[in-house]
C-alpha cells in the first residue's frame, strides 16, 4: 500500500514541478503518474548500473557526478514517456534536485507513528 502512495506522491510533485519550473512540461496527471512509474523503473534498473560504470568520476568529484546521472535518468524517462519533457540537462539536474526534495517532504507524511 504504501509505494502506491509514494508513487501517487511522486506524481504528484512531477505535476507541481512541472508547472513552476518553465523548462519542464508534462501533459496531465496520468503523464506524471506514468512518469513517476518510469522513474521508479529506472532508478531500481539503470541508476545502480550507472553509479558502478561512473565510480571513478563520482569519487574524483565527491559525488558531484551523482545529480548528472539522475539529470540523464529524468532525460531517459522523456524519451520514453510521450507526455513528458524536459528542455536540457540542466533543467534535468535543477528537477531532479526539486524532486527529491518534495519527495522527503511528502513521504514524511507517511511515516507511521511507532508508539513504545
Amino acid at each position: 500500500m504504501k509505494i502506491i502512495l509514494k508513487l501517487l506522491l511522486t506524481a504528484v510533485a512531477v505535476f507541481i514541478l512541472a508547472h513552476i519550473l518553465p523548462g519542464v512540461q508534462v501533459d496531465g496527471y496520468i503523464s506524471a503518474l506514468i512518469v513517476a512509474l518510469v522513474l521508479g523503473v529506472l532508478r531500481l534498473i539503470v541508476k545502480p548500473i550507472l553509479v558502478v560504470l561512473t565510480l571513478p568520476i563520482t569519487i574524483l568529484t565527491l559525488g558531484i557526478f551523482l545529480l548528472f546521472i539522475n539529470a540523464f535518468i529524468i532525460l531517459m524517462a522523456d524519451y520514453f514517456v510521450d507526455g513528458f519533457g524536459v528542455k536540457n540537462i540542466w533543467y534535468g539536474i535543477l528537477f531532479s534536485v526539486l524532486l527529491s526534495i518534495f519527495q522527503s517532504i511528502l513521504y514524511t507524511f507517511l511515516k507511521s507513528d511507532k508508539r513504545s
